[in-house]
């Protein structure tokens, strides 16, 4: 591995916050690399720093000391307007609730990044479409969110998230709101997505979910306790090994 496979690298990173007279350390210093092309799941139980983690890496809060580097980019210091401006270069989002606008269309939902982008307004309509294909909802586009399933609306809501072409996929219990068998189906697609060289991390509490990842990083008390390939990684790589 040299520098330029790491896409995020984080070093004695942490973060506190005031309650009352107190300090509480939500992150005790986290060193973290992630290789292009990964899919790396993050777990633990609450207040163990995962939630913490996943805002600071999503450049939606910073540390109160360490630092992070994006794609080679020190992001650690920034200013609110130039996060966003990272969020939306480098960052696709999932969330459990897919945050689709009722009163727009498939399609418009997916186009809305790129409000803010600077890709060419002509070239919008041909890269939301490319997406929801993708996805498998090129049938769709013109459905509003009532009349899609909740499965159908998570692809929408990743469709979203790949607009811009993102480096790194980041998806918050994406599954939280579907049945088993609907969260099977998304959770191929990010494995599908992943498999064609998209950078995933996934926050989940089920370790079910979890086993989709290529490796798992386990939080408590504001420290990476365990980070290892997943169980199912882990029987892959022994079926290869020649007897």
């Amino acid at each position: 591995m040299t520098a330029n496979d790491v896409l995020l690298h984080t070093q004695a990173l942490k973060k506190a916050y005031r309650m009352g007279g107190d300090t509480v350390w939500a992150l005790a210093g986290v060193d973290i690399d992630i290789v292009r092309g990964e899919f790396v799941a993050v777990m633990g139980p609450s207040g163990s720093g995962k939630s913490t983690f996943m805002n600071l890496i999503g450049c939606l809060d910073t540390p109160t000391s360490g630092s992070i580097l994006l794609d080679g980019s020190d992001i650690s210091r920034l200013k609110a307007d130039e996060l966003a401006a990272i969020r939306n270069r480098y960052i696709g989002f999932v969330f459990q609730q897919f945050n689709l606008l009722p009163r727009m269309s498939a399609l418009e939902n997916v186009k809305l990044p790129l409000l803010y982008s600077g890709v060419p307004e002509q070239e919008w309509d041909t890269r939301a479409i490319a997406c929801l294909e993708q996805v498998g909802l090129g049938k769709r586009m013109d459905h509003h969110p009532s009349q899609l399933s909740g499965g159908q609306q998570q692809r929408v809501a990743i469709a979203r998230a790949l607009v811009n072409d993102p480096s790194l996929l980041m998806a918050d219990e994406p599954t939280g709101a579907l049945d088993t068998r609907t969260s099977e189906e998304i959770m191929r697609l990010f494995e599908d997505l992943n498999n064609g060289g998209r950078t995933v991390i996934l926050v989940t509490h089920e370790s079910d979910i979890a086993a989709h990842a290529k490796r798992l990083l386990l939080f408590r008390d504001g420290k990476v306790i365990s980070d290892a390939p997943t169980a199912v990684r882990r029987l892959a790589e022994r079926e290869r090994v020649p007897a």
